[in-house]
């Protein structure tokens, strides 16, 4: 989209200027880099918007986002500040890019679905997918056919009901669930899967932070962070381990800011040093605007790829030895100390310094601000789950919490940070593959059927027991579970053995091309637009990352009269499919779908904390779930405690001649969703198609800076994974480390490949080599970093490093 307002052209002698060409540690360019940035930030968020909602839907929609009586953003789970402390534009450049990919003007029709088969679509890149506009129709693919075709709803929920109604077993049947989806949907989809007879819930969470849930669970008896945004905003200490919110959570730079403002300092942890975490340049502020903002990160820890483990046990050692130890906490609340001192008493610090890749210097000062901090924020994200040790790793940053107290005390605790707006409430409304006793037993009391009892399939046991033939139809609420998924050539394969898939989406994505016999697509209204239905203007609830729970209420106009609300779909499909069965007769599917407070009353009955739940969503801001580490310092684990726990140090190491090689994303992506190919925070400009490599390595393996390689993953059973044509990009990552952009890397990561104790996805640690562009397999088509067309292609040739100081 052409760039031709004024603040935009006031940037433009600021961009663009390579590394090489500027002294790093000149003050005044690093000042004109950052008030580039957040100037861009303003421009690039107000372009996006006109160029898709025009200018009058731009500001009436972002004015309403992210405040108590308008919508929650469909981005991350970042919290908002109270409804008295909120600014006129709460939201944040890929919130306002989020936004407007959907409230786009663009449409996908039926017209434009008959004018390109699906496999035309299938050469498209995730970016044009994603820019062909809002579904309008609900759309069907027929067994043999070439090009979806529009269905009426009743079609549609008949194709589902009698699909589903012909399976030998419940549990050939999959209910996928992205993060997006609202409370409400969240619950009729779970009350849905469990009246069919099946727990086969995977989500989201399966791929991102379930290691966190594990690992919270077993220490502190429940799988949420302990903190409030009050809490961020007083610490006197915080250590951001492996997340990078520049771009992954951008408002949650406002609240680092505020601590650094209020005396609090803010150490990184993280392979690559982040723009965002070493300045701020607040777009929302003059100074920021100007290039005064705030210096954040006092201390940045570049750590290998797995070495947090490591970390955290050394540091936990070091406040044992220096004398650093709440007792009268870790005596009343925790168990397991006296085992966990033993073990660290013998810490190897030669397997530490290996591990890490640090300095022992650089462990003992952060030791050292520990010790002085009095309270303590720890926040970690997809650089900790997403390992091989993962569980482990977030149990032994727990036990560092849990010496110093630094649990249920203002301006402390811990602080796993969700990537997508509701998958947390989706797990608290009961979206998972593991049924809990309590919510099985309230969902009897209230509904009157016996739910299924054995373990369902998370993501990567979905997968292969779709490869086995298990799995006969698979449903999507919201996501793209082809691009978000590993081991994207065995997804794709899995996929197309499904005799029907089901996506609700709200525009055309990787999954809707790659089909099994049938595929259906229901298009839903987004967060922005109005949901009427007979009951009047509905309402739907969201939780943040802090366990606030608030109502998001949409105002556009929808992209089209026959679009209908998450909830509407899913209890017309429920009602299709087993409304005649006895496991329904309590269930009131048709006052569900026509008002969502029917929802909210069922939900007040059986979910934790929900009572009187219409009451407390109706206050502005809503309100807080209840959370007993934090609120009573309570642990529900089976010792009645906090879990102090001894886990052995991992040395995570690749072959000679290889590297560890992470996935991430750019600061123009959201997920699976691609906003364009530029990653401004990192200074890489014009495509995804690049490898990032310390220069060390670059010059040690025979590489050469700027060449095009193929990346090739190698794995314990001798199998390969291949990316081609990728561009190797000097970076000061961590030595022996790497890093490429996710989803089109997600072809190197192999299913088989999971962490520890969640079975969650290792996408931070895979090994590498690289080979000759050309050399390896020729191209298949089958995976998304294979396909080679329309601006993805274009742009594969042109990537230019700018590094920011």
């Amino acid at each position: 989209m052409p760039e031709n307002n004024r603040v935009t052209r006031m940037l433009e002698p600021w961009r663009g200027a390579p590394e090489a060409d500027v002294n790093p540690t000149d003050v005044d360019v690093h000042h004109r880099r950052k008030a580039a940035a957040g100037l861009e930030a303003v421009a690039v968020s107000m372009n996006r918007g006109v160029g898709q909602m025009g200018p009058v839907r731009t500001l009436n929609t972002l004015r309403r986002l992210n405040q108590a009586d308008g919508f929650d953003c469909m981005g991350c789970a970042w919290p908002d500040p109270d409804p008295e402390h909120r600014s006129f534009a709460e939201f944040c450049e890929n919130g306002a890019k989020a936004v407007a990919e959907e409230a786009t003007k663009q449409r996908a029709d039926p017209a434009f679905f008959a004018q390109h088969s699906v496999a035309e679509l299938a050469t498209w890149s995730d970016f044009q997918l994603g820019r062909a506009g809002r579904i309008t129709e609900p759309m069907l693919l027929r067994e043999g056919g070439t090009h979806y075709e529009p269905v009426s709803w009743e079609e549609a929920f008949a194709v589902v009901a009698d699909a589903l109604r012909g399976l030998d077993s419940p549990d050939e049947a999959v209910f996928y669930t992205s993060g997006r989806a609202s409370n409400e949907a969240a619950f009729v989809y779970q009350l849905f899967a469990r009246a069919y007879g099946t727990n086969n819930l995977p989500d989201c969470s399966n791929m991102c932070h379930e290691s966190t849930s594990v690992a919270l669970a077993e220490s502190i008896g429940i799988g949420k962070g302990s903190v409030s945004l009050q809490d961020i905003h007083e610490a006197e200490l915080i250590i951001v381990a492996g997340q990078n919110p520049g771009t992954n959570h951008p408002r949650m730079l406002s609240a680092l800011e505020k601590c650094v403002q209020g005396g609090g300092k803010i150490v990184a942890v993280n392979p690559l040093p982040e723009t965002g975490l070493i300045k701020f340049d607040n777009p929302q502020k003059v100074k920021g605007l100007v290039g005064l903002g705030t210096d954040l990160a006092t201390e940045f820890l570049p750590i290998r790829l797995g070495g947090d483990l490591a970390l955290f046990q050394a540091l936990g050692a070091l406040l044992i030895e220096r004398g650093a130890v709440d007792h009268d906490f870790v005596d009343r609340h925790t168990t397991g100390y006296d085992s966990y001192r033993t073990h660290v008493a013998e810490l190897d610090w030669d397997q530490v310094l290996k591990a890490t890749g640090l300095p022992r210097a650089q462990i003992e000062k952060l030791a050292d601000m520990l010790v002085a901090s009095s309270r303590t924020v720890f926040v970690w994200a997809m650089g900790v789950t997403q390992q091989k040790h993962a569980v482990a790793a977030i149990k032994e940053i727990t036990n560092v919490a849990l010496l110093q107290g630094n649990i249920g005390k203002p301006g402390a605790g811990l602080c796993p940070v969700r990537g997508h707006s509701n998958v947390q409430g989706d797990r608290t409304m009961g979206v998972w593959e593991k049924l809990p006793a309590h919510f099985s037993d309230a969902l009897r009391q209230e509904f009157g059927f016996d739910p299924p009892t054995e373990r369902g399939h998370d993501v990567v046991n979905t997968i292969r027991a779709m490869r086995e033939g298990k799995v006969k139809v698979l449903m999507g609420l919201g996501g793209n579970f082809a691009s978000a998924t590993p081991d994207t050539d065995a997804v794709f394969e899995a996929l197309r053995s499904v005799e029907l898939g089901i996506q609700i989406s709200t525009k055309p994505n990787r999954t809707h091309v790659i089909p099994g016999r049938q595929m259906l697509i229901l298009p839903c209204l987004g967060r922005t637009e109005k949901d009427m239905t007979e009951a009047g203007w509905q309402g739907l609830t969201v939780e943040d990352s802090m366990s606030d729970v608030h109502l998001s209420v949409g105002r556009n106009e929808p992209a089209g009269p026959m679009l209908h609300g998450e909830p509407w779909i899913l209890a017309k499909i429920a009602e299709a499919t087993i409304g005649d069965r006895p496991e329904s007769a309590n269930i009131d599917w048709a006052a569900m779908a026509t008002d969502y407070r029917a929802i909210r009353r069922h939900i007040a009955n059986v979910v934790p904390g929900c009572d009187a739940y219409e009451d407390k969503i109706s206050r502005p801001g809503g309100f807080t779930l209840p959370h007993p580490p934090r609120d009573t310092r309570t642990f529900e684990t089976p010792s009645g405690k906090a879990e102090i726990v001894v886990n052995p140090i991992a040395v995570l190491e690749a072959p000679e001649g290889h590297l560890l090689l992470q996935t991430l994303r750019s600061h123009d992506q959201f997920n699976t969703t691609i906003y364009g190919h530029d990653d401004r925070y990192r200074g890489l400009a014009g495509g995804r198609q690049v490898v990032m490599v310390h220069p060390d390595d670059i010059r040690d393996l025979g590489l050469t800076e700027g060449e095009l390689y193929d990346v090739v993953s190698v794995w314990t059973d001798g199998s390969e994974r291949v990316v081609h044509g990728y561009r190797v990009v000097s970076y000061p990552t961590s030595r022996g480390c790497a890093a490429a952009y996710y989803p089109e890397c997600n072809v190197l990561v192999p299913l088989d490949h999971t962490a520890e104790g969640s079975n969650c996805p290792v996408s931070k640690a895979v090994v590498v080599r690289f080979a000759p562009h050309g050399t390896r397999d020729a191209n298949d088509g089958r995976e998304p970093s294979r396909v080679a067309s329309g601006s993805d292609h274009s742009h594969r040739s042109q990537v230019e490093p700018h590094h920011l100081s």
